[in-house]
């Protein structure tokens, strides 16, 4: 692959930038379909305890997936340092170690899943009268596991050498094929909840594969051309150096996620249904910050591996007014739509799980702007080789929610609500810590960088 194909050093910083995120932010809209088709599908035929089983398996799959997430984005970083400094050999070097490790650590994870599912089921405290559907779903949905890293993997690979279409054309066919079956199956063969997991799995199949093939016969210049790539140990140990912080992070992040699900789960099928459907409607608000803040990790990579240092200071500045403008308009929407949204996913008879869900999305909502100077601040220190630091903020943002969370919901005053108001608190704290370290260890460094 030459290197001036996804060219993120050269060029207007914001034009480079924003062209390279919009396909990502598609991208990660569609791929949230899968389970919000199954979601939206099951909660208006199926029932609420079939929404409340669907809804806590998509925190339980968040989880685990965000293993592989976290490896593809911390291979994706050292890919683009490499593209960006035209080192073709260590790039092909990089590909070949990052894949054989997201392989192995896909099939333990697939192993210790299927081993201890029901263990799992039993720690998140589903109601008994769930458990049998939420375990149906989940028996077929990580089935599903090998597709997910296929596609995360050359994903993250094509994107950090500056091809952030093609993912996106993947997704495009893959989340319409899913939405397809999932009527057909849930609607059509009356599968229940294990059709809309069926539904999903072809669909992430379709996706990975597609990729695969695509990726190794469009860019040849990627695979070696002198047989087998011998992989040194130092690069491995780079690639896990990047790729373990992060996932560390992505798993930090959903464990808190995961601990909250449990909490909520306590308070009974009401409130599990109306978590299931708001966080779904969350995840797609705030999901297109999230993708810049990888796109503008991407570009902050690429120039940091080619000394651009003017290149980043701008690039900065861009991104937080890019960030803050979209989450304000977010904010607005949540707002004036948090009932219709609602809607989409329950019956208009549903009353207290419309209020409950009503009342997540406004309390989330009012704070998106400190989501998404999170998600800059983690691509940041990831592009600049301090994954560590995105694992510490993560741990600000998700100790302080799950603390939270179990502390507000045990007065009565609050109960269910101040698991709600512990995410923003979080995200706030987080981003405090994230400021002052920029202020005190980053911002010095990059003025003295030479061009």
């Amino acid at each position: 692959m030459g290197k001036k194909e996804g060219e993120l050093t050269q060029g207007p910083v914001m034009g480079r930038m924003l062209r390279f995120a919009v396909p990502m932010i598609l991208g990660n809209l569609l791929q949230q379909c899968y389970n919000v088709a199954d979601t939206l599908i099951v909660g208006r035929f199926l029932g609420a305890d079939a929404l409340a089983a669907v809804g806590s398996s998509f925190t339980l799959m968040t989880f685990l997936t965000s293993i592989l997430l976290g490896l593809s984005m911390g291979s994706g970083t050292v890919f683009s340092i490499r593209f960006g400094q035209g080192d073709q050999k260590g790039l092909r070097e990089g590909i070949y170690a990052s894949f054989v490790l997201l392989a192995a650590v896909t099939v333990i994870v697939n192993i210790l899943i299927f081993a201890g599912l029901d263990e799992i089921i039993h720690f998140l405290q589903v109601p008994a009268e769930i458990q049998g559907l939420m375990r149906e779903y989940l028996v077929v949905i990580f089935a599903g596991l090998a597709g997910i890293f296929l596609y995360n993997y050359f994903a993250s690979l094509l994107r950090a050498v500056g091809n952030s279409v093609i993912p996106l054309i993947f997704l495009a066919i893959s989340a319409i094929l899913n939405i397809a079956l999932d009527l057909w199956f849930v609607l059509g063969l009356e599968r229940g909840v294990a059709g809309a997991a069926e539904a999903t799995v072809i669909s992430q199949y379709v996706s990975g594969i597609g990729i695969s093939i695509y990726t190794l016969v469009r860019f040849p210049g990627l695979r070696s051309k002198e047989g087998p790539v011998k992989i040194r140990l130092a690069c491995i140990r780079e690639i896990v150096n990047f790729s373990a912080l992060t996932c560390i992070q992505q798993s930090v992040m959903n464990l808190g996620i995961l601990m909250v699900q449990g909490l909520v789960n306590s308070f009974g099928s009401q409130v599990m249904a109306a978590f299931a459907a708001a966080v779904k409607i969350d995840s797609f608000a705030y999901m297109p910050v999230q993708d810049f803040g990888n796109a503008f990790s991407t570009f902050i990579a690429q120039n940091y591996g080619a000394g651009k240092t003017e290149r980043i200071r701008a690039g900065l500045k861009g991104a937080v007014i890019t960030s803050v403008i979209f989450c304000l308009a977010i904010t607005a929407g949540i707002w004036a739509f948090a009932r219709p949204l609602m809607l989409l996913f329950v019956d208009s008879s549903e009353t207290e799980i419309i209020v409950e869900g009503v009342k997540y999305l406004r309390i989330e909502g009012s704070f998106y702007c400190g989501i998404g100077c999170l998600f800059l601040l983690y691509g940041l220190y990831r592009a600049i080789g301090r994954p560590g630091m995105s694992v510490i903020l993560t741990v600000i943002s998700l100790g302080t929610r799950v603390a939270l969370a179990y502390l507000l919901s045990a007065v009565p005053a609050f109960g269910v609500t101040g698991i709600w108001w512990s995410v923003p608190i979080g995200w706030l704290l987080a981003d405090l810590t994230g400021l002052i370290f920029y202020r005190v260890k980053i911002a010095g460094k990059l003025k003295g960088m030479k061009e």
